[in-house]
C-alpha cells in the first residue's frame, strides 16, 4: 500500500456538476503537499454521468474510475471505494460539492493520531427541511451508537484504509461510519469545515432516506453492536 490519500467520490446521475469537480479537485492535487488522487465510482448513472467521467480520466492522470453494472446505493459505491484504492489514506466527498475539497487539508492535520478525521458542518446551507430532518436523524443516532459526533452524513472524511476495509458495509450504514470505527475499538475526531448549497443536481435522499430509515437502520447497528466480534491476539507461539 502507498503513501498517499486517494478521494473516492460516488457519482449518481450528477453530470451537471463533473467540470467543477474535476476543476477543484484538479486544483487540490496541484497544491496540496500530500500525494494525491481521485477515484470516481458510478453507481450506475443513467444521465451520461458514466462518460463525463471517462473524458476527465482520459485528460487527467491523477483521476481514475470504477463504474458499476446498476445502481447499488451510496453505502456500496463507498465500500467498492475501500476495497479499491490503494493508499495508505482514504478520502471522502460527494460529486455535489456541497463541501471543500481544500478542507481536507484540516482532516489530514489530524489523522496521523486518529483513524477517522471527519467534517462537521457548523454553517449548513441547506433548507431549514433539510436541516431539521438531519438534526433529529443525528440525535437519534447519537442516542443508538453513543460515538458523540454531530454530524455523521458530513460528506467529507478521511480514514486509514486499514480500517476502512475493517468495517462491515450494510446498505444505510454509511451514517455509520464513526461509530462502525469505535465498534473496532478506534479513534474519531469531528472538526468544523465549510458548507455551500447544492448548485447543480438533484439531491438523492428525502424524507424518508433522511430520517425513517436512518431510524430503522439504528436498530440494525444496535444489533450488530450487540453481535459484533472484536479481539486482539496476546500472544503467538
Amino acid at each position: 500500500m502507498t503513501k498517499g490519500l486517494t478521494i473516492i467520490i460516488p457519482v449518481f446521475n450528477e453530470i451537471e456538476n463533473l467540470d467543477r469537480v474535476e476543476e477543484q479537485l484538479s486544483t487540490y492535487i496541484s497544491n496540496s503537499k500530500f500525494p494525491c488522487n481521485v477515484l470516481f465510482i458510478d453507481d450506475g448513472s443513467l444521465d451520461g454521468s458514466l462518460f463525463k467521467i471517462e473524458e476527465i480520466c482520459n485528460r487527467n492522470s491523477a483521476f481514475n474510475f470504477i463504474a458499476f453494472d446498476t445502481n447499488y446505493g451510496l453505502s456500496a459505491a463507498i465500500k467498492a471505494g475501500f476495497d479499491t484504492v490503494e493508499t495508505n489514506l482514504t478520502g471522502y466527498i460527494d460529486a455535489d460539492l456541497q463541501t471543500d475539497p481544500n478542507d481536507f487539508d484540516i482532516l489530514l492535520e489530524y489523522i496521523e493520531d486518529y483513524d477517522l478525521v471527519t467534517g462537521t458542518r457548523t454553517n449548513r446551507k441547506d433548507s431549514f427541511l433539510k436541516n431539521a430532518s438531519s438534526f433529529i436523524a443525528n440525535s437519534v443516532r447519537r442516542l443508538f451508537t453513543k460515538d458523540g459526533m454531530d454530524d455523521t452524513g458530513c460528506p467529507l472524511k478521511i480514514l486509514k484504509t486499514e480500517t476502512a476495509r475493517r468495517i462491515p458495509m450494510f446498505r444505510g450504514l454509511h451514517r455509520f461510519l464513526p461509530a462502525m470505527v469505535l465498534l473496532q475499538k478506534g479513534t474519531i475526531k469531528q472538526v468544523p469545515v465549510s458548507h455551500f448549497p447544492r448548485l447543480a443536481g438533484q439531491a438523492k435522499f428525502g424524507l424518508w432516506n433522511r430520517l425513517i430509515s436512518p431510524l430503522l437502520d439504528c436498530f440494525a447497528f444496535s444489533w450488530m453492536k450487540w453481535k459484533y466480534i472484536n479481539y486482539r491476539i496476546n500472544k503467538r507461539g
